[in-house]
């Protein structure tokens, strides 16, 4: 397993694209329908999902257009983080979704990509569009992108073990 230090830059690339969008994009070492699965179906999306150390429990997940999620990512320690949101568009090579935290104010639409590089690697595009200018700027600020490239890092052992 990878022991990145979140504090340093990993290997998604992260850039704002507006004053209420960020754009991220990670290669994977996997299929890009293998990656899309691992963002659909709940037994493969709860082995990546949160930092190391925590687990998933899943209340909702259907991802499906039309569907919807709701997971809590909860610590040993006892924090917990719940999120939710709806499936706009389901379909292969595309998600569109809608994506909150509940503690905090504020939805996020977010568009995953994912394309094929060749037949054994792929990439994840992602877009994320916050309601607000402010919204954007908070999300930058918080080290999201540190997050998001250890959520990616588990995501690669992930897929690396579905393909044995």
């Amino acid at each position: 397993m990878n022991d990145h230090d979140i504090r340093q830059p990993g290997l998604t690339e992260h850039s704002r694209t507006g004053e209420q969008s960020i754009f991220h994009r990670r290669e994977f070492a996997a299929p890009a329908a293998l990656v899309q699965r691992a963002h659909t179906e709940v037994d493969l999306f709860t082995q990546w999902m949160g930092p190391r150390g925590t687990t998933v429990r899943v209340d909702r997940f259907d991802a499906t257009t039309g569907g919807a999620f709701r997971y809590v990512v909860e610590a040993a320690s006892g924090g917990s983080w719940p999120f939710r949101g709806s499936y706009h568009r389901v379909e292969p090579g595309l998600i569109v979704h809608t994506w909150e935290y509940e503690d905090e104010l504020g939805v996020t639409l977010e568009t995953l990509k994912f394309i094929d590089l060749d037949g054994e690697s792929s990439a994840l595009e992602v877009t994320s569009t916050y309601t607000s200018k402010e919204g954007c700027d908070a999300m930058l600020a918080s080290g999201m992108d540190a997050g998001m490239d250890e959520d990616f890092e588990r995501l690669d052992a992930t897929l690396a073990e579905a393909q044995k």
